[in-house]
C-alpha cells in the first residue's frame, strides 16, 4: 500500500462518460483509483493479456495493481510508469479545439455514415499531426475494445504525444478501465449474469455497435491485432489480483472467455 496526498493529485485533462477517477503521480509513477467498480483490475488484466498479442511492448501501457491510502480512506487502484518521455499527452478533442476552434467529436458525429466517420477521424488526425497509418492504430484500438468491451473510447481519451514544437507521435494504448463490465456501481451490478450484461455494452468511438465498428475498421484498414492466450493464461493473471474479491475475479475470467469465444477468429 502507498500513501498519497493532495500534492500528488494530477488532472489528466481528459473527460470520461463514466466520471473521473482520482489520479495521482509520484516519482514517475501514475496511479488511478477505482471509481465505478473494478477499473484497476480491468487495466491490469488487459495489459497482461496484451503480452499474448502481436503488439510490441512499446505499443501499450503495462499496469500493475496497488492499494492507495488517501485522505483517510483506502482505494484499490492500478499504476503504471510515465510513458510520455518528456512529451505532452494531448487528446484528439483538445488537439482539434486548440488547432481549429472546434472539437473532432462534433465533426465526426455531424456525418451520418459510420464508415465516413472513421475515415474523417483518421484523415483529419493524419492531416493535423503528420502521423502515418493512424488508421492501423485506430484498427488496433477498435479490435481491443470489441474484444474486451471498452465502452469509453472516444475523442476525449484517444490521445497522441506532442513535444510542443509541431512534432507528434503515437501514444501507447492506455485507458482500458471501462472494460470487462467494470462499472458495478451503476450499469453492470454484481450478481447479474454476465452474458445478459454483455449485450448492453455500447462503444462510443464512432457508432454504438462493437461489431459494426470492427467490421468497418477491418474493411478499411485490415486485421491488425491477434491474440494467443487461452483459459490457463487468463486464470493465472486474474488469480494474482487478490486485492479483489473472488466473485469479481471469477466474473472477469468468465467475460474474457466469452468474448474470446465470440471473436475466435482473432486468435491464432
Amino acid at each position: 500500500m502507498i500513501r498519497l496526498g493532495d500534492a500528488d493529485i494530477k488532472d489528466f485533462n481528459r473527460q470520461s462518460s463514466k466520471g473521473n477517477q482520482l489520479k495521482f503521480c509520484l516519482d514517475g509513477i501514475w496511479y488511478k483509483t477505482d471509481y465505478m467498480g473494478y477499473e484497476g483490475l480491468s487495466e491490469y488484466v488487459i495489459s497482461k493479456l496484451l503480452a499474448f498479442s502481436d503488439l510490441h511492448p512499446d505499443e501499450y501501457v503495462d499496469y500493475e495493481l496497488e492499494e492507495i491510502e488517501y485522505n483517510g480512506s483506502v482505494f484499490r487502484a492500478c499504476k503504471s510508469k510515465d510513458f510520455t518521455d518528456g512529451w505532452n499527452l494531448i487528446t484528439l478533442e483538445r488537439l482539434f479545439k486548440d488547432t481549429y476552434g472546434a472539437g473532432l467529436n462534433k465533426i465526426i458525429y455531424g456525418t451520418p455514415d459510420h464508415k465516413e466517420r472513421l475515415k474523417i477521424l483518421v484523415e483529419q488526425v493524419e492531416r493535423t499531426t503528420g502521423l502515418k497509418d493512424f488508421g492501423i492504430y485506430m484498427s488496433k484500438l477498435i479490435t481491443l475494445d470489441a474484444l474486451f468491451l471498452n465502452e469509453d473510447r472516444h475523442t476525449h481519451n484517444i490521445a497522441v504525444l506532442t513535444n510542443g514544437t509541431g512534432d507528434f507521435r503515437l501514444a501507447p494504448i492506455f485507458d482500458n478501465g471501462a472494460s470487462l463490465l467494470s462499472d458495478t456501481g451503476m450499469d453492470y451490478p454484481m450478481g447479474r449474469d454476465p452474458l445478459d450484461l454483455i449485450s448492453k455494452v455500447k462503444p462510443k468511438t464512432f457508432c454504438d455497435s462493437f461489431e459494426e465498428q470492427l467490421e468497418i475498421s477491418e474493411k478499411m484498414y485490415g486485421e491488425n491485432l491477434h491474440f494467443t492466450f487461452g483459459y490457463n493464461e487468463v486464470e493465472a493473471i486474474v488469480e494474482k489480483a487478490d486485492i479483489y474479491p473472488e466473485e469479481i475475479r471469477r466474473r472477469v475470467i468468465d467475460v474474457v472467455m466469452e468474448m474470446k469465444r465470440r471473436y475466435s477468429y482473432l486468435f491464432t
